[in-house]
């Protein structure tokens, strides 16, 4: 028998709709009532470690739930996870996992876009095949996991791209890695290499900001502050900024507070093309880091992660620059 860790924070898959179309959480998680389907098969070892809307998870949060993985890991004989989670941020908290587990244990998020008692909830079909997934042998050494709406992605890319739509969880450019076939599971592409880090407490002060159009530099300049311990930009087009904000930058580097870059676009990834005052070429020559790869929100935590794991430099560089290790 697989014993499988079950661990609920809440979000829609653990909300209910009230009589005026309301969604919130209620006292008692309706997962809780879900009866094992899976008979003698799997043991299921269930704990609701939180019970928060997505929107309150945060860096803290997902230490614990990090710190409770691998205790499991190291003591009680599990053989993967599952952690339902609210939609909002669930890309960012399993993309915290991925990066800070050192082991290749199974461990899948998952969620729902339509709460409990809502026609057509998702929630405890995902729920399943997320155990299904969490089971497989071949999900072992895949990296962190999100399963739903039948399709297996990598936590490393996977974003959500809509804001109702039970397919919003996407991969942009490479896809899923496998899908669920009834109750088989398939993997179609393997992970590549994967690099994690330990960790023992979370730094904050790690900003992200998104540039548009006439970009003002008072914005950026909240930044610079003794606080500050990093700032993500989600730059224009393949990584090119207004040059009206150059100064700024220069000023946080002065202050050696790393500057992330990566495109605010939906596929593709920021690379030093352009030569132009605030193109990617000038960028880098002042000491900007180009993320390959990686969204606004991902960035921002694998630079979280990083700097909580106390790397620095060119170390630190080399680590969030590359979005395949």
């Amino acid at each position: 028998m697989k014993k499988i860790l079950i661990l609920h924070t809440g979000g829609t898959i653990a909300m209910s709709e009230d009589k005026n179309g309301a969604v919130a959480p209620g006292k008692e998680n309706p997962l809780n009532q879900f009866k094992n389907p899976f008979g003698a098969d799997y043991e299921l070892v269930i704990e609701n470690i939180f019970n928060i809307p997505s929107p309150h998870m945060d860096p803290a949060n997902m230490l614990v739930l990090q710190q409770r993985i691998i205790k499991a890991y190291e003591n009680e004989n599990i053989g993967g996870v599952v952690i339902t989670h609210g939609t909002d941020t669930l890309e960012e908290t399993a993309y915290f996992l991925d990066l800070t587990i050192p082991f290749k244990l199974p461990i899948v998020l998952t969620g729902a876009m339509r709460s409990a008692n809502e026609i057509g909830s998702d929630g405890l079909y995902n729920f399943k095949t997320a155990i299904l997934t969490a089971a497989s042998p071949e999900a072992k050494g895949m990296g962190v996991l999100v399963v739903m709406n039948d399709e297996i992605h990598t936590a490393r890319y996977v974003t959500k791209t809509h804001t109702t739509n039970v397919a919003t969880f996407r991969t942009p450019t490479f896809g899923p890695i496998g899908l669920i076939l009834r109750d088989e599971v398939r993997f179609f592409e393997k992970l590549l290499r994967h690099r994690s880090v330990l960790l023992d407490h979370v730094v904050d002060h790690v900003y992200l900001f998104k540039a548009y159009a006439g970009m003002d530099p008072e914005l950026l300049e909240i930044a610079l502050n003794e606080q500050t311990n990093g700032v993500v930009i989600e730059a224009l087009g393949a990584g090119n900024l207004p040059p009206k904000v150059l100064p700024v930058i220069e000023k946080l580097l002065a202050k050696k507070i790393p500057v992330v870059l990566v495109s605010r676009s939906f596929n593709g990834i920021a690379q030093d093309v352009y030569a132009y005052p605030g193109g990617g070429v000038q960028l880098k020559q002042m000491g900007v880091t180009f993320c390959h790869g990686l969204n606004g929100q991902k960035a921002r935590i694998k630079l979280l992660v990083g700097l909580s794991a106390g790397l620095s430099g060119d170390e630190l560089a080399d680590f969030v620059s590359d979005a395949v290790s």
